[in-house]
Parts: structure tokens; sequence; C-alpha cells
């Protein structure tokens, strides 16, 4: 098998937009029927000259590629250092991001948000409830929500998500697809947040002040739900920054990465996203590198 290996670092030298050869590793390795984690194994341990520490270094190499395959590409050094520790295998974060360098992977950054609000000029004034206070908490859950609308463009038009998420624990609890922006759209996200989660009357659910939010139709549902409604100010995105970090998040590591030619094909991807990753899996910095499932299973223990 061995003798692939000088095709396949051929290849990595061919300069490539997603980093060192990443992308023609990836192409050479499929082609060669050779998996990326025993490529990289393999040129840890040339690299080292075969000394004990070469053939540590090609056994971790082997797992971080494992496992940033398995995040599908979109984890970093952070996040692959706390795989690795649950998994028992402690290791220094620089080294793992030495590695990670010279396997040529790399993590997804998000891109900066935009904003996509109309505001209603003649909307009745809400107060803001959150005022700017996304911090975590185990002993919040369902007290704090936020939400903002995205758009997704696909060969059949745009396609737009609203969401609900629990500020406490970073889960999306409620969200929506549709073809359209009016209210009706932002209405199905929150009912299907209700529906799920079952929150005591009176918990918040903050938005920015687009008039989607601001209507009367959104107003007669909170009040059906028994839900508080909070806006920020105008024009201040980070008066909703955790609703916008979502969106920041699933376009750099979905919905930008590819194109879609269907409304079905993307509502598949982003309820496999949500459902599949974001909430069940996906570690975030914010809360001790725990998923939102695994985050409110903690607070559940220390509740009990």
């Amino acid at each position: 098998m061995q003798n692939v290996y000088p095709f396949i670092e051929a290849e990595k030298a061919r300069s490539h937009p997603q980093g060192p050869g990443a992308g023609n590793v990836a192409r050479a390795c499929e082609l060669l029927k050779v998996s990326r984690s025993a490529y990289y194994a393999h040129a840890a341990q040339q690299a080292a000259g075969g000394s004990v520490r070469a053939r540590e270094d090609a056994a971790l190499t082997e797992r971080i590629t494992a496992i940033h395959d398995e995040s599908n590409g979109t984890y970093g050094a952070p996040r692959v250092h706390q795989e690795l520790a649950e998994d028992g295998h402690h290791h220094g974060r620089k080294r793992i991001a030495r590695l990670m360098q010279v396997a040529g992977l790399q993590g997804r950054t998000p891109k900066r948000w935009r904003t996509t609000t109309i505001a209603d000029p003649d909307a009745p004034a809400l107060s803001d409830l959150i005022g700017r206070d996304f911090d975590p908490d185990p002993f919040g859950l369902d007290q704090r929500w936020c939400g903002d609308i995205t758009f997704i463009p696909t060969w059949e038009g745009w396609l737009f998500l609203a969401t609900v998420i629990d500020i406490a624990s970073r889960k999306v609890v409620g969200w929506a697809t549709a073809d359209h922006l009016r209210t009706d759209l932002v209405e199905q996200a929150l009912r299907n947040a209700v529906t799920i989660r079952r929150p005591a009357a009176g918990v918040i659910f903050h938005s920015d002040r687009g008039c989607q939010y601001t209507s009367a139709q959104f107003a007669d549902v909170a009040r059906e739900l028994g839900v508080r409604l909070s806006v920020g100010r105008t024009g201040q995105c980070w008066d909703n920054a955790l609703a916008e970090s979502f969106f920041a998040t699933i376009k750099g590591e979905l919905l930008d990465r590819r194109s879609w030619p269907t409304h079905a094909a993307a509502r598949a991807a982003i309820f496999d996203y949500i459902e599949g990753w974001y909430n069940t899996r996906r570690r975030h910095s914010a809360l001790s590198y725990l998923s939102p499932n695994a985050y409110e299973n903690f607070a559940a223990l220390r509740a009990a």
C-alpha cells in the first residue's frame, strides 16, 4: 500500500484554496481507496523518522482526522481537543493544533453576520427584557428564548428559516421554514417550541424589531401561548447576538458549503443539522464544550 503515498504527496503539494493541499489529499485518497487518517498517520511517522514520538503522533493524527471527518470538517483544535479528552486521550491543545496543521485539517470559522431585518416604524413599543445577557445558565432552562430569521438561496428561490433558541442551553427548541417572510413563519417556529418544551407561562421570547416579530398577529399568538415578547434596539445586532451567532454557524458549517437545488433538499439538511448534530453532538465553547443536550442533562442532574 505504501507505494501510493508518493502520489498523494504530489497532490498535497499542489496549491488549493482550502489550505495546504487539503482538498487534493481528500481526492487522491478517495481515488486510491486509502483513508485520509491512514495517510496522515503515515505522513506523521515519516516526518519524525519512525521514532516513538512519531508513532504516537501518527496514532493521534489518525484519531484527530476521524473526529474532524465526523464533524463534517467543521471542528478546529479546541473542539477536537475536548472530544479526545472525553475519550480518555489527554493531549495538549498546541500539539493537536500542530498535527492538524501538518495534516491540512482546519475548522470552519463563522462568517460575519448580515442583517435582514425590516422594521415596522408603526409597530407598538416593546421593551428589551434581555439586555444583551446571553450567558448560559443550567438553572434557567425555558425561561428566556431568542430567535431570528435568515434566508437560504436555492434553485427554486429563497427559503427562509426562523428559529427559537433557549438562551440558557443554546439549544434550538423550535424552528420552521417557508418560501415566504410572512408572520406565519415566525408564528410556526414559536408554536413548535412551545409544543415541544411546554414552558411555564411567562417565558420570554427575544427578537429584533423585524416587522414579523412586532406585528399584531405575533403579539396575539404570544398572548395565547403565555409568552412575553422582548425586542432589541433598531440596528443593534448585538442586542440579539445569540440568534445571529447560530445563523453564522449553520451557514458556515452547512448552508454556504454547497448549493441547494430544491427547498426540500435544504429543509432535509437543516433538519439533520439541527436535530442530528447541533443540538445533540456539536460542542459549544460557551457550554464548556458540551453539546446543548448534554448541557441540559447536566442541568437536570444538578437540579435533582
